[in-house]
């Protein structure tokens, strides 16, 4: 399985009583949503993200600078950056997750974002710019901001917070190639988007990405043995970092085209192959499995001598997700979302369905066998249209899981800053513990976040609206990032 991310928050162990379905009456749900407007406010969502001094240009205004001393502890800044989800903690892992499936999102349908394309080149660069300085220093990789224990404990403005903001690395005494290589990958598929624009930072980008690459290979093991005690359990790594190591291989082999990450790519795939093989079916901050061998599927798809296993993998993978599919693994609700136990939900439709539409699009007439059913182009299309239409309302209880769009959507995301008021209406400090009346409200959020995926229903379709439940009502940037590659791609295509 996809590793969930855990949230042992103190303030959510309260028992509460309390379950609020919203009984608003179900606006009537438009045949083709506006996947225009769902795009602009998906990019328009890491604006709300944002750590750090806040540029003039910053669009979600109840949003202030935050964190400006981050890295002082050891001397250096890393000021910048992107809160994962609801609360105040700069993960790197899925801090960079987030930045390659943005950039792979502007790679496969940059031409068809108009002018949401300027935004989502600033939120990489937001990030990439981050990962710079989280990089600077040879063999040794920033791999997380902030006390996650004191911060769950807390319920504060980012803008506010006074929990410790300790710093941790991975160095070659203390290893962690998983969260290194994926920081190699995000910097490598970040320097394909800037190539045509900005060569020189592009450069910049992919010369980075070889060095933290080179360290996170040559210096082997996890991140839970070298930090965990910080890390676990909100992002363990659960996979191993293998997949990890093959997913920047390719990447690095898309940015450069050196023959030298092609041949680590075909000798690893084989070297890895039972850690490869178990999770073919998985995809997201945590699993690389299927990524990998949707990637490649470009490159092998003109060369049939190149062909396997990668093909065959990902494959497999269509046929291990499609619900027609006699070799379907995947569950799904009654309003037939993508449904994955754990914390955040969303993140698995968004993911899987933005392999399937890119591996539709590299494949074009090519058909899949699965079992006795043939799996063309088109059927691809149409899942990945499924699970967005669904994010976008056309569900079970007509409601949009995406914040402001449409006229039905959830009203009290588990977001510490969108549930309290901003410096603008009130100004005076909110402390830790003095944010929980906020917490416990059951009123709407005073700050609209606008964009934001949230973790959406149960196996039954089922949504709690309210803050006490954050695996159904906390957003994270790894939903949306993939997800700004589907909406692109659908505003093109209604």
């Amino acid at each position: 399985m996809i590793g969930c991310r855990k949230t042992p928050c103190q303030v959510l162990r309260i028992i509460a009583s309390f379950v609020c379905l919203t009984a608003t009456v179900a606006a009537k749900v438009p045949n083709n949503p506006n996947y225009a407007d769902a795009l602009t406010k998906s990019i328009l969502f890491f604006e709300g993200q944002r750590s750090g001094k806040l540029p003039p240009n910053q669009r979600m205004t109840w949003r202030k600078d935050s964190a400006l001393h981050d890295g002082a502890d050891k001397g250096v800044d890393l000021v910048g950056g992107y809160y994962d989800a609801g609360d105040n903690i700069k993960f790197h892992f899925p801090m960079a997750f987030t930045t390659t499936m943005l950039a792979w999102s502007v790679e496969q349908f940059k031409n068809t974002m108009g002018s949401d394309l300027q935004h989502a080149m600033e939120a990489i660069k937001w990030s990439t710019d981050y990962f710079l300085k989280a990089t600077n220093i040879p063999n040794v990789v920033f791999a997380q901001v902030g006390n996650a224990e004191a911060d769950h404990n807390c319920w504060e403005r980012p803008e506010d917070m006074d929990t410790p903001r300790t710093t941790f690395a991975v160095t070659a005494q203390a290893p962690g190639s998983e969260v290194s290589a994926e920081i190699a990958a995000a910097l490598a598929a970040a320097s394909v988007v800037f190539k045509p624009s900005d060569p020189a930072y592009s450069k910049l980008l992919v010369n980075r990405a070889i060095q933290v690459f080179e360290f996170a290979d040559k210096y082997r093991g996890s991140y839970n043995d070298s930090i965990g005690p910080w890390v676990c359990p909100f992002y363990c790594n659960y996979n191993g970092y293998n997949d990890e190591l093959l997913w920047a291989a390719a990447w690095l082999l898309k940015a450069t085209r050196k023959p030298m990450y092609w041949n680590y790519v075909k000798l690893n795939i084989i070297n890895f192959k039972s850690d490869i093989e178990s999770g073919l079916s998985e995809f997201g901050w945590d699993a690389k499995h299927a990524g990998i061998n949707v990637l490649i599927s470009k490159f092998v798809l003109d060369n049939p001598s190149n062909a396997n296993p990668f093909l065959p993998y990902a494959d497999t993978f269509v046929c291990s997700v499609l619900p027609e599919s006699p070799t379907s693994t995947v569950r799904y609700t009654p309003g037939g979302l993508v449904y994955k136990a754990g914390i955040c939900n969303m993140q698995n439709p968004t993911a899987l369905s933005f392999l399937l539409l890119t591996y539709a699009r590299y494949m074009k007439t090519r058909i899949i066998r699965c079992g006795n059913i043939d799996v063309t182009q088109k059927m691809l299309i149409r899942f990945a249209r499924s699970q967005v239409n669904y994010i976008l309302g056309r569900n079970p209880v007509n409601m949009s899981y995406m914040v402001g769009f449409g006229a039905k959507f959830p009203q009290r995301i588990h977001h510490r800053g969108a549930s309290l008021p901003s410096i603008d209406q009130y100004p005076e400090k909110i402390g830790c513990k003095e944010g929980t009346p906020y917490f416990l409200s059951e009123n709407p959020n005073p700050n609209l976040h606008l964009g934001a995926v949230v973790g959406g229903p149960d196996i039954k379709d089922y949504f709690a609206d309210s803050r006490l439940s954050s695996s159904q009502s906390e957003p994270a940037t790894y939903v949306n990032a993939p997800l700004v590659g589907l909406l692109a791609y659908f505003k093109a295509h209604p």
